[in-house]
């Protein structure tokens, strides 16, 4: 059974004043995601791992906690994505294991030695370097989100269907307004991405 797991940590998460702050952050963002805490864990203080069974919304799922992270001030993710079989499921996620599990811890690992925020790993290298070309580019802006605009990316895929005016409702602001925030965080060149995303991932199947 083919499955995508997400494994990350938090950026500066030692510069946070209030820890719980980030921790609860976290923990809504990865409860959001899944239902179920047997699919999710946070461990070491600042990392966590996340298993998303629709492995082809695995980039929109590393978006919005991207945009969740960034959403608090100073803070910013690491995020490895692997996307492989899953030979065994444990009580919990630390205890599963596969392919996709592997492949994820594996990337984390060598994202914190080059310094980069989101990579993919799969078992077909050519798709993995096609797509992670696309994330450095990706992360030139993602990277360099202010937290509105990250509030703002959260909210729309919080909220997929709202209109900008309602979306500004939310905010307290107007639809110019949040027009303006989703061009500055280039959110439609993000989910034309998400689309290419998932459709590159069929080979996989």
């Amino acid at each position: 059974m083919i499955t995508s797991v997400i494994t990350g940590d938090i950026i500066k998460s030692r510069t946070q004043t209030n820890q719980d702050i980030w921790i609860e952050a976290l923990k809504r963002v990865l409860s959001n995601l899944s239902t179920s805490k047997k699919y999710w864990t946070i461990y070491r203080g600042d990392s966590f791992q996340i298993e998303i069974k629709d492995w082809f919304t695995s980039f929109e799922c590393a978006l919005y906690i991207k945009s969740c992270i960034k959403s608090i001030n100073g803070l910013d993710v690491r995020l490895a994505i692997g996307i492989g079989n899953k030979d065994f499921e444990g009580e919990n996620v630390s205890e599963s294991n596969g392919e996709a599990f592997i492949f994820s811890g594996e990337t984390l690992e060598s994202l914190k030695k080059e310094k980069q925020n989101l990579r993919i790993k799969t078992r077909d290298s050519k798709l993995d370097e096609e797509l992670n070309l696309y994330f450095k580019l990706a992360l030139i802006t993602m990277d360099s989100w202010t937290k509105n605009s990250a509030e703002m990316v959260k909210l729309t895929l919080e909220n997929p269907n709202a209109l900008q005016s309602e979306l500004g409702k939310l905010l307290g602001i107007n639809q110019n307004a949040v027009s303006n925030r989703q061009k500055r965080a280039q959110l439609e060149t993000l989910l034309e991405l998400d689309q290419m995303y998932r459709q590159k991932l069929a080979i996989l199947s």
